[in-house]
């Protein structure tokens, strides 16, 4: 009896506090123009940029930048991946339910995950040729997080996705 009174106490809290989700506007307001933030010009600036500032942040040896070429391309690949898939969603029609948003989010992870493989596999060769000092540079400028609880790290989180987002 208790705890039913505490839970519908809690209840009519809850919804007392909550916004009228469900409510009708009788004018909703009209949706603004879609308004690109940059062009695409401009994204090929920023990723220019971003890869400069990686391959600065290193220092990389003479030797060291022998490896950088393939790293380079991976992630100049994955980029242009990922504003692909933007612009192919862009074009995709709505959603009809729930599962097809699932399914379109399932399919986004596993070729993201793909193309992450693909500049990890890139990395491996010039990663174990840096020092500690130069390894601790790079997660920071590629976008990783620190690591927290244990929870993995997004991968719509990284810059190299970024177009998609």
């Amino acid at each position: 009896m208790k705890t039913t009174i505490l839970s519908t106490i809690a209840l009519g809290a809850f919804l007392a506090m909550a916004p009228p989700a469900f409510a009708e506007d009788a004018n909703p307001p009209a949706d603004p123009p879609a308004v690109e933030i940059y062009s695409a010009a401009d994204a090929a600036a920023v990723l220019d940029a971003r890869v400069i500032a990686l391959k600065t942040v290193i220092v990389l040896s003479a030797e060291q930048e022998k490896l950088w070429a393939p790293v380079e391309a991976a992630i100049r690949q994955a980029a242009a991946d990922s504003a692909a898939r933007r612009a192919q969603r862009a074009e995709a029609p709505e959603p009809t339910s729930f599962v097809d948003i699932l399914e379109r989010t399932a399919d986004a992870e596993a070729t993201r995950a793909a193309d992450l493989k693909k500049v990890a596999e890139a990395l491996k060769p010039l990663v174990a040729s840096l020092t500690p000092e130069q390894q601790r540079r790079i997660p920071a400028f590629l976008g990783l997080r620190e690591a927290s609880n244990g929870m993995p790290q997004p991968t719509a989180e990284l810059w190299l996705f970024e177009e998609e987002q």
